[in-house]
């Protein structure tokens, strides 16, 4: 194991933190996709002066994308930490894992078939590894350290 990974196995998250994070995205995502979702299929379903049941329903698909997403995102990054605890690497074959995984038994339950489980579960993975694999992540460790706050004092303050 060399010194990125070591570095990356330090970090102060915790697996079970990272997790958890995972799901709250997860969620928040869903509920932002349900709502646009919802926006575009229930606007005919809208009657006029009664707000109420197109609320509810809004608020149903909300909800169902949101829990989706989340059960998508929990189960994700939670397969690829015990996966990368296990094997003690970090590549593309941790998040290909998480994604099949993931898939397999978030989408598989919703779409109540194998051959669904299988598809979703292919998909997920395809889609992680390739990501993983071109090295296009949202974290680039530069070996800076950023402050809220300088540390050096300005010329003019002294005036």
């Amino acid at each position: 194991m060399d010194a990125t990974d070591r570095r990356y196995f330090e970090e102060e998250d915790s697996s079970l933190t990272k997790t958890m994070k995972g799901a709250a995205t997860g969620l928040a995502a869903g509920t932002i996709w349900g709502t646009v979702v919802a926006t575009w299929l229930d606007v005919p379903r809208v009657e006029r002066n009664v707000a109420l049941p197109g609320l509810i329903r809004t608020l149903k698909m909300m909800g169902n994308h949101g829990l989706t997403f989340a059960a998508i995102g929990g189960v994700y990054i939670g397969v690829e930490q015990l996966t990368q605890n296990y094997r003690q690497k970090r590549d593309f074959v941790n998040g290909a894992v998480g994604g099949f995984v993931a898939g397999a038994a978030i989408l598989g339950f919703k779409g109540k078939s194998i051959s669904t489980a299988l598809s979703a579960g292919a998909a997920l993975a395809a889609t992680s590894a390739a990501i993983d694999a071109g090295g296009q992540t949202t974290r680039v460790d530069t070996g800076k350290e950023y402050y809220p706050y300088t540390t050096k004092k300005r010329a003019d303050a002294a005036n």
